[in-house]
């Protein structure tokens, strides 16, 4: 899978060198490519944003750098040889991100994400993307405003790239997990089978997770899921 992502501070994004994506890049299951926007400005002060049309707070990321950037971008997964890619736009007004979308994205071959900031993009990009013929995907964590697509692109990065095959050593660690089946996971216990806490209190393992019968220990762990859920969750089954 390749990877770029364009930014006005890409130094945020070095996390992603790290842990299993790190590993996964070292293995070449994963291409990732850090592109600053500053470098597709042409003025001294490399700058990409200017005052809304039509007035009011804040700033707008101007269309010029980002049309150079994407067309950077666009030509070196070209001449890798990726086919199209999909755009995401980590943006409030998107679709909100899930599981079910990184499991879909992960099959991908080649994502960019785009990170704004200030205000957001000057609209124009998204048009001239899609009228290009690029795919583009507006994508959401939550009902929530971050300052800007960084922090986004690294969840994103993170919850789909570990669904590719071979970057989780152990592929069952992502099956049977929250969000994985629509609900959460059941809670989770290792030895010691009994562990007092500091308080001085004992707290055992659930016995039917002992007894080594593996049918009582799924029904279990899919009940404890579906209580998990609905204390916690109750609009996952609603869905």
């Amino acid at each position: 899978m390749r990877i770029d992502v364009i930014s006005i501070f890409p130094e945020y994004l070095e996390p992603l060198r790290l842990s299993l994506l790190g590993k996964a890049q070292r293995e070449g299951l994963l291409s990732l490519n850090l592109h600053n926007l500053r470098d597709f400005t042409h003025d001294r002060h490399r700058t990409v944003d200017d005052t809304p049309a039509g007035g009011g707070a804040g700033m707008v990321m101007k269309p010029e750098p980002w049309a150079e950037a994407f067309a950077h971008v666009l030509a070196a997964g070209r001449s890798a040889g990726h086919g199209e890619p999909l755009v995401i736009f980590p943006n409030p007004a998107g679709e909100r991100f899930s599981q079910a979308r990184a499991q879909e994205l992960s099959g991908h071959d080649w994502l960019i994400f785009a990170c704004g900031r200030y205000e957001g993009i000057d609209e124009r990009v998204y048009d001239y993307l899609a009228d290009s013929g690029i795919a583009v995907a507006l994508l959401s964590l939550g009902d929530y405003v971050l300052n800007g697509g960084e922090v986004a692109v690294l969840a994103m990065t993170e919850a789909i790239v570990r669904l590719v095959p071979g970057v989780v050593g152990n592929p069952e660690s992502v099956v049977e997990e929250s969000h994985s089946n629509g609900l959460l996971e059941y809670p989770l216990y290792t030895k010691p089978a009994v562990w007092v806490d500091p308080a001085g209190t004992e707290r055992a393992v659930p016995e039917v997770l002992l007894g080594g019968d593996h049918g009582k220990v799924a029904a279990w762990r899919r009940e404890q899921s579906l209580e998990r859920t609905r204390q916690r969750r109750p609009d996952l089954l609603e869905n």
